[in-house]
């Protein structure tokens, strides 16, 4: 082991001489790399290695690199990169290998060797990196792809990233990435060599020397990349995940074309081929000279979002489904939400919301999500009725959700409904009782009861409430009692006359549980006797107490607040 570091460490000798003689480096700086690379190297060397000593000796070299390229710039020397940077490099890309090789799982590790040969300029080492973690990790598409961008953007060689991908389709046929990134890869190298060739005849430049691919000229190859993809994967998102891509570059409108002839074509049974072409519609032509005033600009918008509303109407004929009305009513509530200064455009939007809302609750198409959003805006708009017949009709559509019905309930609650307490024992008697959830509908009761002007309709909210104290779910029951518990002590309860006994039963019960700690807990037992139906009496037997069982900070804690208490500052 001693004689492969000391080889080691000679090999270094040159490049280490170099430094010296040219002033990069001082001679103890010299003698303190070689000390500290002995040592890093004779790490390298036991018999149980670890990857964060190989880690720890990259980092040093890089290190080095990155002092040698600072005093290169103060004292401007450019000169000896061979024999200076270059076996450095050597040395890391040599490190790396030797820890990808040991730790080949490490795919972390390996992408940090591929950028160190990125940034020092290595970029033949990147292909050879490239090649051997392919071989280990042909599982993971994402290092294909990778791989690929490298050999074109690094290596400027479109005919290695497209042997990449098509090993890439081998390993992953039906994989949507590739096939979007391989599509890309084409397009990219079509416009850069149309180009290349306009370049040449601007210059006036005689063709004849250089070859232009009259296939990859016109798309042709970019047309054959599409029709394998969707050959594969019969998906309009994915289709129309290669139309935006094809639109990036102005070369590609037959292309385009295409893509939507086909889209209308064979993917017309899927809502997301609909919710496409009728939000294309915002981008058609404007008016011209009418967008001058905010109105003239307001009214285009309109024009434009009811011809995208035209195609959704299309849509839902063809396609009567949820997904497709969840993509009209998504579309109608971005638009609403849309801020404008034109009355008159935010009046229809809000108009034509509320009627595709209504719509698709009449089909029974409407998601539960949007019920919310129906709420909101009759409430704002003032329309009371509305919103009650809105929420009871959404408990009907999904009578077992929890989220419904509390949106439901608190909705009433807002309205001041009377008919709040059947709607709290419809809910209880729908839902189902093990959901953790459903102790709300029992807390919205608590919540309701105290405000609510007739007693038969608090009594009732109070049964509701009282039912979850006897759940036969452990988790449900005990998280009812203490908002019971907290509920009566705050109320007061239906008839308002608080029971000291009870209340006085409910603060020794939780001193045999927290007595010892909790100091706060004694001093609103004192504060509960100093109220109007407390005993007065009673608070120095309460504090005598509480200096016996409080321990160690409790004690000086209480003692205080309670000094302060007497004194009327708390």
């Amino acid at each position: 082991m001693a004689e492969i570091v000391q080889q080691r460490i000679e090999d270094r000798i040159p490049e280490l001489e170099q430094l010296e003689r040219v002033g990069l480096f001082t001679k103890k700086e010299v003698k303190s790399i070689i000390k500290r690379a002995t040592a890093l190297e004779y790490k390298l060397h036991r018999l149980i290695v670890n990857k964060e000593d190989f880690i720890a000796y990259i980092q040093y070299e890089i290190n080095i690199l990155e002092l040698i390229k600072k005093r290169r710039a103060h004292i401007r020397y450019k000169f000896k990169r061979e024999e200076i940077e270059f076996p450095i490099i050597q040395r890391i890309n040599s490190i790396f290998k030797r820890a990808t090789n040991k730790w080949k799982d490490d795919v972390q590790l390996w992408l940090s060797h591929v950028a160190f040969c990125k940034k020092w300029g290595t970029k033949g080492q990147i292909s050879k990196v490239f090649s051997t973690m392919l071989a280990i990790h042909p599982d993971k598409p994402a290092l294909w792809i990778m791989a690929a961008k490298s050999e074109l953007e690094d290596r400027d060689s479109s005919e290695s990233a497209r042997h990449l991908f098509l090993r890439a389709l081998r390993f992953h046929p039906n994989n949507k990435k590739v096939y979007q990134e391989y599509f890309r890869m084409e397009l990219l190298h079509c416009e850069k060599l149309r180009k290349q060739k306009q370049e040449l005849e601007r210059a006036a430049m005689d063709l004849g020397e250089y070859e232009f691919s009259p296939e990859i000229l016109s798309g042709k190859l970019v047309e054959v990349v599409y029709r394998d993809a969707t050959g594969k994967i019969k998906e309009a998102a994915f289709v129309i995940s290669l139309l935006n891509i094809a639109a990036i570059f102005d070369f590609t409108k037959q292309l385009q074309d295409s893509i939507l002839q086909d889209l209308q074509t064979n993917y017309t049974e899927d809502s997301v081929t609909w919710d496409f072409m009728a939000k294309r519609e915002l981008d058609a032509p404007g008016a011209g000279e009418e967008l001058q005033s905010a109105k003239g600009r307001a009214s285009d918008i309109n024009r434009r979002e009811e011809r995208c509303c035209q195609v959704y109407e299309e849509g839902v004929k063809s396609l009567n489904t949820e997904s497709m009305w969840t993509c009209y009513v998504a579309f109608c509530l971005e638009r609403q939400k849309r801020k404008t200064n034109v009355q008159e455009l935010k009046e229809q939007r809000q108009e034509r919301l509320l009627g595709v809302l209504h719509r698709a609750h009449d089909g029974s198409l409407l998601k539960e999500d949007y019920y919310k959003n129906w709420l909101q805006i009759l409430l704002s708009s003032g329309d009371a009725e509305g919103a009650a017949s809105v929420a009871m009709a959404a408990t009907q559509r999904y009578s077992q959700s929890v989220s419904v019905w509390s949106l439901s309930l608190q909705t009433l609650i807002q309205l001041g409904s009377a008919d709040v307490g059947k709607l709290f024992q419809d809910a209880l008697t729908h839902v189902d009782p093990k959901v953790h959830t459903y102790t709300h509908i029992h807390t919205l009761a608590l919540c309701f009861a105290p405000l609510n002007e007739k007693a038969s309709q608090t009594v009732c909210l109070l049964v509701c409430a009282q039912r979850g104290l006897l759940s036969a779910v452990p988790a449900v029951a005990m998280e009812m009692k203490a908002a019971y518990l907290d509920w009566s002590h705050t109320t007061g309860g239906y008839k308002k006359t608080p029971k000291m006994n009870n209340l006085r039963d409910y603060y020794e019960r939780a001193l045999q549980e927290f007595g010892s700690s909790d100091d706060d807990l004694w001093l609103a037992y004192i504060q509960e006797e100093l109220g109007p139906l407390g005993q007065p009496q009673n608070c120095s037997k309460i504090h005598w107490r509480a200096m016996k069982f409080l321990e160690g900070e409790s004690v000086e804690r209480f003692t205080s607040k309670y000094t302060l208490h007497q004194t009327g500052h708390i």
